[in-house]
C-alpha cells in the first residue's frame, strides 16, 4: 500500500539512503531540511521539500498539515561531517536537544495532523550495564553521567515521546552506522550497521510489526536483532544496487 510519507531529516545520511527505497516502493514523500540547497536537492531526487526547523513548532505544525502524511518517520540528529572528535562534545548537547524538544515538537505536530504512525531513529548502545545480549525491553542506562548521562536521557526522551503517544509509534534501536555519507567506511562498535539496512529496517516498519521497540544491527554480541528479523521481516544484509 502507498502511503504519504512525512520524512524528518530527509538530507541526513540515512534519510537519503532511504529516500530511493520509499520512492519504489510507490510512497510519496515530503522531506525537511533546514538548509534551502538540500531541499533543492531533495527535490531532483522525487521528493516534495520543506524547508523548516524542528524548533520551530509552529512552522512544522503548518508543514505536517500542508503535507497531510499517513505517516511520520523521524530520522533527525544534530552530528557534525564524519562525526568529527573535535566538535562532539557540543553534539552531543545539539543530538540531544533534537531527540528531546524536536521530538516532542513532531509528536504534537503528528498529533494535530492526525497521523496515524510513527517511525522513530534511536540507538542500540543505551543500555544499562548488565547480561548480553540485550533485549529490547532491557532497561536502559538512565543513571548515566557525563555526555553518556546527557545522550541516554534525550534517548529515553524520544522514546517515551513517541510510544506514548496516540498514534502506532515504532522505534527503531540502531547500532554504529558505517556506509556512505556516516563517515566510516567499515564496521565499527559494538553493534555496526550499514545505512542501508538502517533505512531499510524504517521501510518495513511503515506498516510491520506492532507498536514498540526494535533493535536494529548486524549479528554481534551486545544486542539481539531476533525480533526485528521476525516481526519485521528485517535483513541485516539488505544494500541499494550501486
Amino acid at each position: 500500500m502507498a502511503y504519504r510519507i512525512f520524512l524528518a531529516g530527509a538530507s541526513g545520511a540515512i534519510g537519503q539512503r532511504l529516500i530511493p527505497q520509499l520512492l519504489a516502493a510507490g510512497h510519496q514523500v515530503t522531506g525537511t531540511t533546514r538548509n534551502a540547497d538540500r531541499a533543492a536537492k531533495l527535490g531532483t531526487l522525487g521528493v516534495e521539500p520543506a524547508v523548516v526547523d524542528v524548533f520551530d513548532a509552529d512552522a512544522l505544525s503548518r508543514a505536517m498539515r500542508a503535507a497531510r502524511p499517513d505517516i511520520v518517520v523521524h530520522q533527525l540528529t544534530d552530528l557534525p561531517a564524519g562525526l568529527d572528535p573535535s566538535r562532539m562534545a557540543e553534539a552531543v548537547v545539539g543530538n540531544a536537544r533534537i531527540r528531546e524538544e524536536g521530538t516532542r515538537n513532531l509528536v504534537a505536530a503528528a498529533v494535530a495532523s492526525g497521523v496515524r504512525r510513527m517511525v522513530a531513529q534511536s540507538i542500540a548502545w543505551a543500555f544499562a550495564p548488565g547480561s548480553e545480549p540485550h533485549a529490547e525491553a532491557d532497561p536502559l542506562d538512565s543513571g548515566a553521567s557525563g555526555n553518556r548521562g546527557i545522550s541516554v536521557g534525550g534517548v529515553i526522551a524520544l522514546e517515551t515521546a513517541v510510544l506514548n503517544a496516540p498514534f502506532a509509534g515504532i522505534v527503531l534501536r540502531y547500532g554504529q552506522l558505517y556506509g556512505p555519507g556516516t563517515g566510516a567506511d567499515t564496521p565499527a562498535g559494538a553493534s555496526p550497521l550499514h545505512v542501508d539496512a538502517a533505512a531499510y529496517a524504517a521501510l518495513l516498519a511503515l506498516d510491520k510489526g506492532a507498536p514498540g521497540i526494535f533493535n536494529i544491527a548486524e549479528p554481534n554480541e551486545a544486542v539481539s536483532t531476533r525480533k526485528a528479523a521476525v516481526e519485521l521481516g528485517w535483513r541485516a544484509d539488505f544494500r541499494l544496487p550501486a
